[in-house]
């Protein structure tokens, strides 16, 4: 079995919760990584750790890399704490603080924890790994309700995409809701995109280009060709972060069918009034909010009578690689 090391690091909550940044995706490719956050005491609100496996002993650099994950530690010179582990599996060591969940119709666990029986609920396995969005954020939290509500409302759709998809979770759900819908998912991390294949085998979901499979690629926003050739879309979830979110509204609104529904999500608060603006000027009208904590998740339709500007093929992400990531 190959040697297990984990570095610890103090970080503040919103540390914790910013932690798909550009940054964390150029670390993860160098090593073989395994990140997960969590609250140290629920008395000190913003005391939280950034716990970090690897299968090898990181260098200096690394180490001087992963510090750069806690400016408030950098600023306190508050340095990562490096211990090797015993043989064990580290991965499975991560997953350890994540308990399941529940949104809506659907448990969300880990290997570590039995499905639940009931036929009503759904049950996706999500291990804890390379790639963000295990649905304990809770942006994540927030879409998969969002989905649950859309399906028990009797919204049905026919195309639908997740952009960032992460881990694929939201692809998954959506594949349960609307089972005979296209589905494409999108992550600009290659990484990420083969984690998500592993989770739709993991869930007994098909992957690929057939009827019911979940097509997924490796794109910047919706640059790909496979994106633009499938467009548009009646249904388009996008759980990222507000910069990204704000900076792809022209694609998305050329992406989007007339009338079709669109999930936003991986902002703050007070980040909603100036995504929402950018939004409705590319002609969409918000029709819902909905609060976990401090991170809404809102619902966007798009208008009817609104036409792109440009077709989505003359329309480029605007953001540089390894911008994006679900939580």
């Amino acid at each position: 079995m190959p040697e297990s090391w984990k570095i610890t690091l103090p970080c503040t909550r919103a540390e914790a919760e910013i932690l798909a940044e550009q940054e964390l995706f150029e670390i993860s490719a160098d090593m073989g990584l395994s990140i997960v956050t969590r609250e140290v005491d629920a008395a000190q609100p913003d005391a939280w750790v950034i716990d970090i496996y690897t299968d090898s002993q990181p260098t200096k650099d690394q180490l001087a890399r992963l510090a750069k994950l806690s400016p408030s530690a950098l600023t306190r010179k508050v340095k990562p704490q490096v211990e090797k582990l015993p043989d064990e599996d580290w991965v499975s060591l991560s997953q350890q603080g994540l308990e399941p969940l529940r949104a809506g119709r659907f448990h969300v666990h880990t290997g570590n924890d039995a499905p639940l029986s009931d036929p009503e609920v759904v049950n996706l396995q999500i291990d804890a790994g390379q790639a963000f969005g295990t649905g304990h954020h809770e942006t994540t939290l927030g879409c998969l309700t969002t989905l649950d509500l859309l399906k028990r409302r009797g919204r049905h759709y026919r195309n639908i995409i997740d952009v960032g998809t992460g881990t694929g979770l939201l692809a998954m759900a959506a594949r349960h809701l609307w089972p005979v819908a296209r589905i494409m998912a999108s992550d600009v991390d290659p990484v990420a995109v083969e984690v998500c294949k592993r989770n739709a085998a993991l869930n007994g979901l098909e992957t690929g280009c057939s009827r019911h499979g979940i097509t997924m690629v490796a794109s910047n926003g919706l640059d790909h060709r496979a994106i633009r050739q499938r467009a548009p879309y009646d249904l388009i979830i996008a759980n990222i972060l507000a910069r990204p979110l704000i900076g792809l509204a022209p694609q998305v609104a050329a992406a989007a069918a007339p009338g079709s529904t669109l999930i936003l999500a991986g902002l703050l608060t007070e980040q909603q009034e100036e995504l929402v603006g950018a939004y409705r000027h590319n002609g969409f009208r918000l029709v819902e909010s909905r609060k976990q904590d401090q991170w809404p998740c809102l619902v966007l339709q798009r208008r009817r009578d609104h036409r792109s500007s440009r077709p989505l093929s003359q329309i480029r992400s605007p953001l540089p690689e390894t911008y994006f990531g679900e939580w």
